[in-house]
């Protein structure tokens, strides 16, 4: 074919630099968002943070999206109310009401063809090193309790290393120590020995003629090691383990000695007539031997875990004032930012020199990034105000009165895509007066009632949760006979759908929620 120029017209989708910034913004998480501004922070000298929450002089453009927003979703009826008598009243500070184009203005005017004498220092001592605090004095004191040197500096423990610890203070030969050691790095985060003892014996050298039994006696002596049990090669091994470390004069010793030994299955499953039967065991006798047996640690390495508390930061707060649930954004979890005024006067009209153009193009990025963020607080304010007028419900009586929603209803509502929704509500926290949830934790599918409504999953979850605590234990309630329960109240959910809800709650079957009274 003969080549030539052909014109089309067509439409396509661009995505800016600025609409690819917001988007990216829009799906982090409060830790994340944080790294991210302090990345900002750190590559463009014409973002600063306000440190002071009081200090508004002078700023230029500030990230009116960090400042405090609330929304009020009241119980009365209005004029602009929903449809359901509420109504929101949004409530801004006065620095959201600034447009960035009248910022933008009073810039150019401000420009200035001289060069102060002086230039603000841009960063002191104590904005990087922290001052060290006096010896003496209430002060010192409350330093050294908020200060955990050991906790921050210290490295995590495993069960290996605790095991490594005792086993150097017990004096061993050459050989049992070194059938010790591989014994060590053969258990697992559980407690548990993760392969026998003959694949350990056959793993060392044949010219060291290290027999089995050598390895069943290091191994009898790790059992006793803290925490006892460790090392064990199954639940019977570990539990009659720490049985035996207790003292002779123990109630019900024997007989949790023997349900250990020989009918831990029937204890699994409950089987209490059987085991009673075998054991020739009085009712009372297996309840307190079983209470004995619960005394135990199955898990014994659990105990040598580094507990690091994993903090969660909510992004919105929801709080009842005056009969109103108040929704406002969490200042705290997002650092505020503006332009640094002292940087941007220095930015000359006419002037193309490098240094000119590299103040103008950092405080282009420095406007984009901070209008981005202000997009993205607006938005996630939109949506958890939307959630909230939503789910009154359940901020008023739990989990129980929870609403069907779907991300469909949520976009309407506010105008946005799904995929909006899906990104604001991933990895984004509401703190409401019953506990910290995930935004997401607000959606659930629904099922429909006799009556012609409709009940959420998630309240059906709260009911089946309600019915099995307060059921004998005796006669545990099976999942026919909470579909059955459940349809007296209306709600209409098969039996898969009864042991599916329970599955997601941890709750076992009724087989293993039998208990002797």
């Amino acid at each position: 074919m003969k080549p030539s120029l052909v014109l089309k017209m067509g439409q396509q989708l661009t995505m800016t630099p600025q609409l690819q910034q917001a988007i990216k913004l829009l799906q982090l998480s409060t830790l994340d968002l944080q790294q991210e501004i302090q990345q900002a922070l750190d590559s463009n000298p014409l973002l600063e943070l306000i440190e002071d929450a009081s200090d508004t002089s002078v700023s230029g453009e500030t990230a009116e999206s960090t400042d405090e927003q609330q929304v009020d979703i009241t119980e009365e009826t209005s004029p602009s109310s929903n449809g359901d008598g509420s109504s929101i009243e949004a409530t801004n500070s006065p620095s959201q009401e600034q447009d960035s184009d009248s910022s933008e203005s009073v810039y150019e005017d401000q420009w200035a063809e001289q060069i102060p004498s002086e230039l603000s220092v841009d960063t002191a001592w104590d904005d990087v090193y922290e001052p060290i605090l006096p010896t003496t004095g209430s002060s010192s004191s409350n330093s050294d309790e908020e200060f955990d040197y050991t906790a921050r500096n210290s490295t995590a423990e495993t069960i290996q290393t605790h095991l490594h610890w005792q086993l150097n203070l017990t004096p061993l030969s050459d050989n049992d120590r070194l059938i010790a050691i591989a014994i060590i790095d053969a258990v697992d985060e559980s407690g548990y020995l993760t392969c026998t003892l003959e694949d350990i014996q056959e793993s060392f050298d044949p010219e060291l003629e290290i027999e089995l039994d050598e390895v069943v006696a290091v191994h009898r002596l790790l059992k006793q090691f803290d925490p006892v049990g460790v090392a064990a090669r199954d639940l019977k091994e570990c539990l009659f383990t720490q049985l035996t470390q207790l003292s002779a004069n123990t109630p019900f010793l024997e007989e949790a000695k023997l349900i250990t030994q020989k009918y831990l299955h029937l204890l699994g499953n409950h089987d209490y007539n059987q085991l009673m039967r075998k054991a020739k065991l009085k009712e009372e006798q297996l309840k307190q031997a079983i209470l004995l047996i619960q005394s135990l640690n199955p898990r014994p390495g659990s105990v040598i875990q580094d507990e690091n508390s994993e903090y969660i930061v909510p992004d919105v707060i929801v709080q009842k004032r005056n009969d109103r649930w108040s929704v406002e954004l969490n200042s705290d979890a997002t650092p505020r930012l503006r332009i640094n005024a002292s940087y941007a006067s220095l930015v000359k009209r006419a002037d193309s020199s490098s240094d000119n153009t590299y103040i103008k193009n950092h405080l282009q990025e420095a406007r984009w990034f901070i209008k981005s963020l202000q997009s993205r607080n607006e938005t996630l304010m939109r949506v958890a105000s939307c959630i909230v007028e939503h789910q009154k419900g359940f901020l008023e009586y739990g989990e129980e009165a929870m609403k069907p929603l779907v991300l469909h209803d949520i976009a309407e509502a506010v105008g946005m895509h799904e995929s909006t929704i899906s990104r604001v509500t991933t990895q984004k926290y509401m703190h409401t007066p019953r506990g910290i949830f995930e935004l997401k934790y607000f959606f659930s599918s629904h099922v429909s009632t006799s009556s012609g409504g409709e009940c959420s999953s998630t309240a059906i979850r709260a009911i089946i949760k309600k019915l099995i605590a307060v059921e004998n234990a005796r006669k545990p309630l099976s999942d026919s006979k909470i579909a059955k329960l459940l349809e007296e109240q209306g709600i209409k959910v098969a039996r898969r759908t009864i042991a599916k809800y329970r599955e997601s709650l941890s709750i076992p079957p009724s087989n293993e929620r039998k208990r002797l009274v």
